[in-house]
Order: C-alpha cells, then sequence, then structure tokens
C-alpha cells in the first residue's frame, strides 16, 4: 500500500518515539523572527545550552517592524529593543540573519521561500501559525510556540503526536475573477474553523495542478485557519521551477539529485487517507467574510445570514454575536457594505503575483475619498520587483499608500492599526475581534483584487464588476 507525503516526511525525520507515545520528531528548517525568539534565547542561556545546529536556522524581522519609517531607532522602544535583541542572539550563536540592511528582509515566509529555503521532503517550523504556507512546496510545515522553539534551537526536534490526513480536491475551472484567497475561504467554509483539528491538509486537484507556487502558499498559509495543523501540496515541476537558482536551493551540479528525490516524496497513486473532500471549482465565487472567524465566509452576491434563519440555537448565537460585533445588518446584501480602510499585504497575499495582478487594473482608477489604502509588499525583494516593474507607481498613483515591507496591518504589533470600529478591507488571514490593533475595528477577507475594488469605490464590491474582469 502507498504512502502519501506527510507519512513519507514523518516516517525519514522520526527519531523516536517517547515514553508518553509523541513522536520525537526531527526539523529540517528552523526559522525565527523577532517575537517568539527572545524569551527561547533566553532559556537556552539559563539553562547553559547553545544552538544545535545554527545552519539549519534563519532569523528576519517582520511583526513588529514600522512600515512607514524603518530608520532606527524606532518611534516604538519596544520594537526597536526586540530588533536588538535578535540581532544579539543571532550574531552569538552564528545564525542567518535578514535583516533591514541585507535587502532580503521581509515576512519569514515569504523570505524563506524567496531565498530557496523552503524545499519539499522537509520539516520546517516556526514560531507563528501560518508556518503551513511552506507545505506548498511539499513539505511539513507547522508554528509552534515559544518553549517548543527553544527545543528546536537545542536539539532540532520537536515532540508531537502525528495527524491524520485530509485530502481535499478542487477539480473544474475557476470562473474569473476568482483567486487562490477564494480558493480557501471557500474551503474554509465548508469545512468549518475547526473542521481540521487533527488533520493535516493535503490539497490537489486540477486546480492546485494549475495553480503557481505563489497560489499554492495563499492556500497552504490558511489551512491553520481552518483547523489544520499544517497543508501541503505535492511538489511537481511548478515546484522545481519556482525554486531553481534561488540562493540556498542546490547546486547545478546537485539539481538533478534534489529534483529526484524531492519527487520521491509525492504521495503515491494508491496513497490513503483518513478523509477525502472533493470540490468543483465552478461552485467558488469571490468570497469575503462578514463576521469575526474566517469559516463566515459568503460570496460576493450573497446576503449576510440572519439569525432568525439560523439551524440551531448554537448558529443563531454565533451569527448574533458576529453581527453585533460588526455592526452589519441581517440579511443585508454584503456588497456596498462601507469600508474605511483597504490593505493588501500579509504573509497571505503579499508576494509579487499579488500586486503584479492587481496593478494590472488600476489605470485610470482612484482611491475613494476618506479612505485609507495600505499596499504592504511581503519583502524587500518583492518591494525591489514591484519598483523595477513600475507596480509601486501604479499603486501611488491609484491613492494607495505604498509601504515598506513587514506584516503591517495583519496584526497590528506595529503602528499599522484600525481606529474606533474602522472596517477594513483586508488581504490578509484573520478577522478575529481586535486582530487588526482595535478593540473594535472590524475586518473583511477578501483577495487583493477584492480589497482593491472596495478601496476605489469605498464599499464592499465585486471586483469582476468594478474591473470588467
Amino acid at each position: 500500500m502507498g504512502k502519501n507525503l506527510y507519512q513519507k516526511v514523518w516516517d525519514e525525520h522520526t527519531v523516536g518515539t517517547l515514553a508518553d507515545g509523541r513522536t520525537q520528531l526531527f526539523i529540517g528548517t528552523h526559522l525565527i523572527h523577532e517575537v517568539t525568539s527572545p524569551q527561547a534565547f533566553g532559556m537556552l542561556r539559563d539553562l547553559n545550552l547553545t544552538v544545535k545546529y545554527p545552519h539549519r536556522t534563519f532569523a528576519t524581522v517582520d511583526h513588529i517592524v514600522p512600515t512607514d519609517n524603518q530608520v532606527r531607532p524606532f518611534k516604538d522602544p519596544l520594537a526597536d529593543k526586540m530588533i536588538t535583541e535578535l540581532r544579539k542572539n543571532v550574531e552569538e550563536f552564528d545564525i542567518t540573519y535578514f535583516d533591514l540592511a541585507s535587502g532580503m528582509q521581509g515576512i519569514v515566509h515569504i523570505v524563506g521561500p524567496e531565498q530557496g529555503i523552503t524545499q519539499p521532503g522537509t520539516t520546517i517550523v516556526c514560531g507563528d501559525s501560518h508556518t503551513a504556507t511552506h507545505g506548498a512546496f511539499g513539505a511539513i510545515a507547522f508554528g509552534i510556540g515559544t518553549t517548543q522553539v527553544r527545543d528546536v534551537l537545542a536539539t532540532q526536534t520537536v515532540a508531537m503526536e502525528k495527524l491524520n490526513v485530509r485530502r481535499i480536491n478542487v477539480d473544474g475551472t475557476l470562473q474569473a475573477g476568482v483567486y487562490a484567497k477564494d480558493v480557501a475561504l471557500h474551503i474554509i467554509r465548508q469545512l468549518g474553523a475547526n473542521g481540521g483539528i487533527g488533520y493535516a491538509y493535503e490539497y490537489g486537484g486540477s486546480v492546485f495542478d494549475e495553480f503557481t507556487l505563489e497560489e499554492r502558499m495563499t492556500v497552504c498559509n490558511m489551512s491553520i485557519e481552518g483547523g489544520a495543523r499544517c497543508g501541503y501540496v505535492n511538489p511537481d515541476e511548478t515546484t522545481y521551477e519556482y525554486l531553481k537558482n534561488r540562493p540556498h536551493a542546490p547546486s547545478a551540479d546537485q539539481w538533478d539529485s534534489a529534483v529526484a528525490r524531492w519527487s520521491s516524496y509525492a504521495s503515491d497513486a494508491d496513497a490513503e487517507y483518513e478523509d477525502v473532500v472533493n470540490i468543483k471549482a465552478e461552485d467558488i465565487a469571490p468570497t469575503v467574510t462578514w463576521g469575526i472567524s474566517p469559516d463566515h465566509g459568503i460570496a460576493i452576491t450573497e446576503n449576510i445570514p440572519d439569525p432568525s434563519e439560523a439551524k440551531n440555537a448554537t448558529e443563531k448565537e454565533i451569527i448574533t454575536e458576529a453581527l453585533e460585533y460588526m455592526k452589519l445588518p441581517a440579511g443585508a446584501p454584503i456588497k456596498g457594505t462601507a469600508i474605511d480602510v483597504a490593505f493588501i499585504g500579509s504573509c497571505t497575499n503579499g508576494r509579487i503575483s499579488d500586486f503584479r495582478e492587481v496593478a494590472q487594473y488600476l489605470a485610470g482608477k482612484k482611491v475613494a475619498e476618506g479612505i485609507t489604502a495600505l499596499a504592504v509588499p511581503g519583502s524587500q525583494i518583492t518591494a525591489a520587483l514591484c519598483k523595477k516593474e513600475g507596480i509601486d507607481q501604479a499603486f501611488i498613483d491609484a491613492g494607495f499608500e505604498w509601504r515598506d515591507a513587514g506584516c503591517s496591518m495583519c496584526l497590528a504589533m506595529n503602528p499599522d492599526k484600525l481606529v474606533g470600529d474602522q472596517l477594513c478591507a483586508s488581504s490578509s488571514n484573520r478577522n478575529f475581534k481586535g486582530r487588526q490593533g482595535s478593540s473594535t475595528g472590524r475586518t473583511v477577507l477578501m483577495s487583493p483584487l477584492m480589497v482593491a475594488a472596495a478601496a476605489i469605490t469605498g464599499e464592499i464590491a465585486d471586483a469582476r464588476e468594478v474591473f470588467a474582469v
């Protein structure tokens, strides 16, 4: 009987079985940033330990860096101190560091792929829940807590239980104006925010076969929003072409053997799964959220749910709570809802392909009066490519604020925050209460082009109509 990729990678990286039944799993690549690593390094020093394999750890700064002015010292002394602390740690333990002066800094889940650090058939961890992004390359990648960051630094292993694997097939042809973000939101809507608990998601089908690597990253990124610990796509020629000639990819004389090895990790044709879900691509529409969880999603043509039409008391309570927080009228069309802020960026949709796609529709368009619109590239390399191609100017001409690389308004650990009950059309990944910096701020998730449509009209709009997609 064949094996799926998760089983193959798990077996290859198993060090042993602990007394409590958990597996001690070897970690091939460890990514760190300024927020979850300082305490871990502090624990190492307290225990008089060192970093076991420094060459397997890579660092960057992303969460707390401002995007409007990155000249140090930062206005926020705590943020500046965190940067200083990371610098001290990487220098002491000889860890590769993509800092603000490197030209390669950015969101950790964008930097890893750009550098060719993210590769098929390995295990990847980071003190960040959206580490699942790297599964797009055929890796098993997942977020860990600060104590586990310490464990990986000291031992290059973590202790965890093996997951079940759910295969999610998306077959057919996506409609015009439907993007990877819509696919992710549709899957989460169908399976629920807790539907993936205890699972790894394997994404496949003709849609994923045809997706670019960056589109695959978008869907894998949001696996955690559906409750899955990780999500992945089997490696193929799209994967190898993306990695070829990147700084940390195998050299030319090692390339063929590397591709052969990577290919061997792909799930076997007769692999078995604990569950299989089939989705028709034609059923997926441009999708936006209406509530306070990523599974609160509807098509742009649908109405906001009405608690009076709920199937049961629990669902009624959920809808009621969400609508009270979001201040949205039950049963009304989501299209036409006024916005205050538009944000394009994050580890979900802050890559070069996201900005290229939007830029081609911006000519002659202007951000609506009174709307704050931010475009934040996910890395310095992305920003440089945008500048080279004139993409940054296209956004500026349309009225967007073009910012420096960072996590920005996705989680508001930096100055980019909502104020009061502002409503933000966002290309990020979470719409939790207070997620974007204000305890009453409201977030509506959507694709980058849908965010652009909202910025230009001043309301949640159908990008297919605004841009004649």
